[in-house]
């Protein structure tokens, strides 16, 4: 009989939970700084940057966001919700349609460089793409109207080659037998994805979803480069414009930054765990 592992010593345990709560600290301080200094003037964390308690709890910060440039707070925050809905719906529509294409027919013509262009898209800096989205957005007359902006941020964080791979690997572990069972009671390619492949995907299916969320969310270089009204602004462009020829408001700055990573910080703590799973899950290769 092969013998038991043997349980790890209190001893080992304590040093063990003690050097990953301390790497758990050096990962939550970042964030716990800044909430702080939200609730203290610039001066302030200037003069003494380490502080982890307030002199005074100065909430000034958070009463002047209220205008921003002019524009309402809202109107950031909507633009947001708004931008980055409809580019995470969006994003997993068309990224599942094109892996479970590729994964049905992948000797069509065209197909094996449609692969290869989102491996190339992943290695592309998005600061090279200056210049052709701006081309591109002023050949489709995006820039025009707001609308027009929309629909370009939009379709611009719709490009999810990270999100394409892992539905791709995921639908190749999927049993052909099930498809083509699917197939011969007289179902079409549609169907076939829509009722029996997709409803077998589900954990990755939220896992893109949520992926998508948190990954459009923070970004703000298409909306600089496509929109030309601030009332198109998002949240972390607004951050991103506090910054001016006149100072830098350190205070104001961690304040909004506060309030723009707590959808993202609420949204990862209550779906970690499926994210892991959904992405080990399209790791598998069939």
């Amino acid at each position: 009989m092969m013998r038991q592992l043997e349980r790890p010593k209190p001893p080992v345990v304590v040093l063990a939970y003690a050097f990953i709560g301390v790497i758990s600290l050096l990962f939550i301080y970042p964030y716990l700084w800044m909430f702080i200094s939200s609730f203290r003037e610039t001066e302030q964390i200037l003069t003494e940057p380490l502080r982890l308690l307030p002199e005074a709890l100065d909430i000034s910060a958070y009463a002047d966001l209220a205008r921003l440039g002019g524009v309402s707070f809202w109107t950031y925050a909507v633009n947001s919700l708004l931008i980055t809905g409809a580019s995470t719906a969006l994003t997993v529509m068309i990224t599942a349609l094109g892996a479970y294409a590729l994964v049905r027919k992948p000797k069509l013509p065209g197909f094996r460089w449609l692969r290869f262009g989102f491996l190339l898209t992943i290695m592309y800096p998005y600061m090279l793409l200056v210049i052709p989205v701006y081309l591109v957005v002023f050949e489709l007359s995006l820039h025009d109207t707001i609308l027009g902006n929309y629909t370009g941020i939009i379709l611009f964080l719709s490009l999810g080659p990270i999100q394409f791979f892992l539905f791709e690997q995921f639908f190749r572990s999927i049993p052909r037998e099930i498809i083509d069972a699917a197939i011969v009671d007289g179902a079409g390619e549609l169907q076939v994805l829509t009722r029996v492949v997709l409803p077998v995907s589900l954990p990755v299916v939220l896992t893109v979803t949520l992926v998508t969320f948190l990954l459009n969310w923070s970004q703000w270089f298409p909306v600089l480069v496509i929109s030309r009204r601030p009332d198109t602004y998002t949240l972390p462009v607004a951050l991103l414009n506090m910054n001016s020829e006149l100072g830098t408001d350190f205070q104001g700055i961690m304040a909004l930054a506060t309030i723009t990573t707590i959808p993202v910080l609420v949204v990862f703590l209550l779906t970690q765990r499926r994210v892991m799973s959904g992405m080990a899950a399209g790791a598998v290769k069939g």
